[in-house]
């Protein structure tokens, strides 16, 4: 073969760069790191506030820009699936917020067949990974290569937004990532927060890659596509790559993310059988669940006019405003264009008898429509609320053979009549928590106004809702059978190959998956290294 090492990792997101970094620690390892996209290291990706301009795939940049199948929970609408594409995957074009989700989400993996990542094994490896911008404590890393701080220069928006919550009940917290893990607040991000990158996006690559690429014992091909896995007798050996060049290696990772790893798998013939056969695809092993198991947060916004001319906006004052904060951010890193846009947010119960949050609010200083993709001129504001939760299981199936055909993506939104009605319940609470009085100066007109029914509000949910970018599963981890990998994250029925990413995760956690997506490529190479 053209090439060989020791270790193989395809996908430079949010794990794979993690793991690169770890694994090539050891000199006498020699990793190489596959990834489709570019080394994402320009201004789209390094000023937080430009993520306006990558979420909405138009153009696309470092974004795959999936699509769904029709969603009959959403009126037979395709969702909009955008996933990061380049070094750093989609921390490279997210919103940087740091959340971890609750112990008891750790705690439900264990119990569900995951052993060993229970909160208290759990805990540690986000700690390794984390430099906290408030320094070290029982919670939180001081020295770790991802930055976590403080937003710089939140928005008066966004604290009246927190205002609000307050007045209307609702605990307030500085930290969603310590008890009581309930109440509304501001996030904290992932930038730097000192030296010359200070204000910059601290992607997965920028945080743990980027000044690594040097080492001799690392090869990092960007640009480049793998198409599937090579075996012999049941083991991984290496990879084909487009063109058909192929790399050797005793040990494959995907890290290609919650879409990507399991077509990749089924292109290699791991996978469903009969569904790997009507594609003309040899099986290697009939497992089952490949592909399964896929769910994400379900996103509801309500929107309004700002009565304000101080939010985000796309109008001549408002780009005024922007081009000014740009110049500040240049020379300070601080200021609106180190806006995360979802400044504020909550975790909140629909039910008070519940043990934690069920809900999460995303609070955007600006008007969000269709992903950025409906664009509207007016200062605003955009409340979002998803069902940590959900109930609905869909899937990842292969549309073809070819390696650059794009998967069909099933979350089966809403599908589970339980996810509809704790939306609506969020849906409701947000409702009461806009109309209090410290959003009155900003409060304007609501742009999807209907008349407050409950038929009407399931019908503009079923009209309008769609991810909020959390998609897991379909690489179920378990010790069962069926499960697709094991606790030590090893393909089962095969050797030689692992998953590492949120396609692992056998439940969606209560928050943002970057920040446990990270934790667990750091877990993952520890276990690989053998380096407890």
């Amino acid at each position: 073969m053209a090439g060989s090492f020791d270790t193989i990792i395809v996908g430079g997101g949010s794990a794979g760069a993690v793991l690169a970094a770890r694994l090539s620690e050891d000199p006498a390892r020699r990793v190489c790191l596959i990834e489709a996209g570019t080394t994402a290291r320009d201004i789209f990706v390094r000023a937080p506030l430009l993520i306006a301009a990558m979420v909405s795939g138009r153009p696309p940049l470092h974004n795959w820009a999936y699509r769904t199948v029709p969603q009959p929970g959403l009126n037979g609408r395709r969702g909009f699936q955008p996933r990061g594409r380049g070094l750093g995957g989609s921390s490279a074009i997210n919103a940087m917020l740091y959340t971890r989700g609750v112990p008891d989400d750790y705690d439900a993996w264990a119990a569900m067949g995951a052993t060993g990542w229970d909160w208290a094994a759990c805990l540690p490896w986000f700690r390794r990974a984390e430099r906290q911008g408030r320094g070290a404590s029982a919670w939180h890393g001081g020295d770790g290569p991802l930055n976590v701080t403080d937003q710089s220069a939140p928005r008066s928006l966004a604290r009246a937004f927190v205002a609000a919550c307050a007045e209307a009940g609702h605990p307030v917290t500085d930290d969603f990532n310590a008890p009581p893990f309930h109440g509304a607040g501001l996030y904290q991000v992932t930038q730097f927060f000192d030296g010359p990158r200070k204000g910059e996006r601290c992607s997965a690559a920028a945080a743990y890659l980027h000044g690594v690429m040097d080492r001799p014992n690392l090869r990092v091909m960007t640009r480049t596509r793998a198409r599937r896995i090579l075996f012999a007798a049941g083991r991984a050996t290496g990879v084909e790559l487009a063109g058909g060049r192929r790399l050797a290696a005793p040990e494959v990772i995907l890290s290609a993310g919650a879409f990507g790893s399991p077509q990749l798998l089924m292109l290699s013939g791991v996978g469903p059988a009969d569904h790997l056969r009507a594609h003309g695809i040899a099986v290697v092993a009939d497992r089952p669940e490949v592909g399964e198991n896929l769910h994400d947060h379900l996103d509801y916004t309500i929107s309004h006019r700002s009565l304000r001319r101080d939010a985000l906006a796309l109008n001549p004052r408002g780009l005024a405003r922007m081009a000014r904060a740009a110049g500040r951010w240049r020379r300070t890193g601080t200021g609106m264009f180190a806006s995360p846009t979802a400044e504020g947010g909550a975790f909140l119960k629909s039910d008070p008898d519940l043990p934690h949050p069920d809900l999460q609010v995303h609070f955007v200083v600006g008007i969000v429509d269709d992903h950025m993709r409906k664009l509207h001129l007016a200062d605003g504001f955009s409340a979002h609320v998803c069902g940590l939760y959900p109930v609905s299981r869909g899937r990842v199936r292969l549309v073809s053979a070819d390696p650059r055909a794009a998967p069909a993506i099933d979350p089966a939104f809403l599908d589970a009549p339980q996810d509809l009605a704790v939306l609506m319940r969020g849906a409701r609470i947000i409702e009461d928590i806009l109309a209090r009085p410290a959003l009155a100066p900003w409060r304007g007109a609501r742009l999807y106004p209907h008349d407050g029914s409950d038929a009407a509000l399931a019908a503009d949910i079923r009209a309008r809702a769609d991810t909020i970018y959390h998609p897991v599963g379909t690489c179920r981890m378990g010790a069962d059978a069926a499960a697709v990998v094991d606790p030590d994250l090893r393909v089962q029925g095969v050797e030689g190959l692992r998953v590492v990413d949120a396609s692992v995760m056998p439940r969606l956690v209560g928050g943002n998956t970057n920040a446990p997506t990270i934790m667990l490529a750091e877990r993952a190479a520890s276990l690989i290294s053998g380096n407890q």
